[in-house]
C-alpha cells in the first residue's frame, strides 16, 4: 500500500479478525493447532505459510513486525526479546568463526562487550574506529571483513555518522552496513533509503514510548532477514512475547507525534543549557554548535529526543546535579515520555574500560538527558536546582 509512515505506524501489519475488533488483537498462546496432521507437516516443513510455535511464529509478534518494517522501507523484520538480543541474532546469523567486523568506538557499553567479550569467544573479532573518521573505517577493512556497524546518532555523544559514505564504503568491499535506529526511529531517520543493508532496533526506548516493556527489532531484506535471522530466532529462542509485542506496535501509532514534541523540547533544552554558566559543553544535533549538525539536518528530520553535556568540574559535580533532581528520574533507559538523566561514565558505560571511555568522549562530568514530554520549563527548573549550585 501507497501510504506515509504515520498511516503504517496505525494500520500496518494488521488483519482483523472474525470477532471485528477495532482495536488489535493479542494472542497469548505458546503453540497453534492444525487442521490435520498433512497440514502440521506442511508447516514444518515449511510448504505451507501459518503459525506452527510461538517462539518464531505469533501473529501478535508478526503485526509488529510487518508494521515496523513498513515504517522503514524495509521488506521483513524480526522482533526479539531485547535490543541487545537482536544484535546477536544478527551477528550470529551472518557471522562465523574467523569473520572480520568494524564497528565505531562510539556504540552502547554493552553493545561493545558483547563484541569484545563474547564474539571473540567465537572467533569472530572486532575493529573499533573513531566515528566519522572515515579514512580510518577504510583502513580497518580486511578480506575477512563482513560487516560494518554504527550508531548514529551514537550514545551518549549524539554523534551523527554520514550512512550514505559508509554505505558506499561497505558495499565497494562487499560488507554489510547495520546502523542502529534505536534513537531516531523510522520517523526522524530511514538508514535503508540511505543505502543501509540492516537496521538494528532496541523498541524498549522510544519505540515503546513509556518505559513499559523490553524488546528488539532486526529490519532488511526478506532473504537475509528469513534466512538468516529467523532461522537463528527459532533455533535459539530470544523471542519476543506476544504481550510485549502488542505494546509495542500501540506505541508505534503515537510515535510520530511523539518524535516530534520529544525533538522540540529537547532544542529548547539543549538552547538554555548552553546558555547555562555552570555548563562547559552541550552535544545535541540540532544546535549549529554540533560537529555534524550539517549532516544531522539532512540526514534527520530533527536533532532528535537525546541531549548530553559537560558539567564545569567532574563527577563530584555532575552527580549533585543528578542529586539534585525531583521531576526528573535516575535511570539507564531512554525513550520514555519522562524525563530520564543518568550519568554514564559510572551507569551505561561503567564495563567499558576508562580508555576507550575517554577515546569516545565519555567523561566523567558528562551526563545524559533523554528529554520527555513534560512543559519543557519544568524540566529546566528540574535541572536548575543542581545546576545554579556549581
Amino acid at each position: 500500500m501507497d501510504w506515509q509512515a504515520e498511516t503504517f505506524a496505525i494500520h500496518g501489519g494488521y488483519q482483523q479478525t472474525h470477532e471485528g475488533e477495532n482495536s488489535e488483537a493479542i494472542f497469548p498462546t505458546s503453540s497453534f493447532a492444525f487442521a490435520s496432521a498433512a497440514q502440521a507437516a506442511a508447516r514444518f516443513a515449511g510448504e505451507e505459510p501459518g503459525n506452527i510455535y510461538s517462539r518464531f511464529t505469533n501473529p501478535t509478534v508478526r503485526t509488529f513486525e510487518q508494521r515496523l518494517a513498513a515504517m522503514e522501507g524495509g521488506e521483513a523484520c524480526v522482533g526479539t526479546a531485547s535490543g541487545m538480543s537482536a544484535i546477536l541474532a544478527l551477528m550470529l546469523g551472518v557471522l562465523e568463526n574467523g569473520d572480520h567486523l568494524v564497528s565505531s568506538q562510539s556504540i552502547f557499553g554493552t553493545t561493545k562487550v558483547l563484541f569484545s567479550k563474547y564474539l571473540a569467544k567465537l572467533g569472530i573479532d572486532t575493529t573499533y574506529v573513531p566515528l566519522t573518521d572515515y579514512e580510518a573505517w577504510a583502513q580497518a577493512i580486511t578480506p575477512k571483513t563482513k560487516l560494518l556497524f554504527v550508531e548514529t546518532p551514537s550514545n551518549p555523544m549524539t554523534e551523527v555518522a554520514d550512512i550514505a559514505r559508509l554505505a558506499k564504503l561497505a558495499h565497494a568491499h562487499n560488507c554489510l552496513l547495520v546502523v542502529d535506529n534505536a534513537f531516531c526511529t523510522p520517523v526522524l531517520q530511514q538508514p535503508l533509503a540511505l543505502g543501509a543493508d540492516v537496521v538494528i532496533h532496541s523498541a524498549t526506548k522510544f519505540l515503546d514510548g513509556q518505559g513499559r516493556c523490553v524488546g528488539g527489532a532486526v529490519v532488511g531484506t526478506e532473504a537475509l532477514i528469513e534466512e538468516s535471522v529467523r532461522g537463528f530466532l527459532r533455533t535459539c529462542g530470544p523471542s519476543m512475547s506476544p504481550f510485549n509485542a502488542w505494546v509495542f506496535f500501540k506505541g508505534l501509532e503515537t510515535l510520530p507525534v511523539r518524535m516530534q514534541a520529544h525533538s522540540d523540547n529537547a532544542l529548547t533544552l539543549a538552547r538554555w543549557l548552553e546558555a547555562h554558566p555552570a555548563v562547559e559543553q552541550v552535544f545535541y544535533p540540532g544546535l549549529p554548535s554540533h560537529p555534524q549538525h550539517q549532516l544531522a539536518m539532512r540526514q534527520q528530520k530533527t536533532g532528535g529526543g537525546l541531549v548530553s553535556f559537560r558539567v564545569k568540574g567532574g563527577q563530584r559535580e555532575a552527580w549533585k546535579v543528578v542529586d539534585s533532581v525531583r521531576m526528573i528520574h535516575i535511570t539507564a533507559n531512554l525513550g520514555d515520555t519522562k524525563t530520564l538523566i543518568t550519568h554514564p561514565a559510572t551507569t551505561t558505560h561503567s564495563r567499558v574500560d576508562e580508555e576507550s571511555r575517554r577515546r569516545a568522549g565519555i567523561t566523567d562530568n558528562l551526563l545524559r538527558v533523554s528529554v520527555g514530554l513534560e512543559a519543557v520549563a519544568d524540566i529546566q527548573a528540574d535541572l536548575a536546582r543542581g545546576l545554579d549550585a556549581l
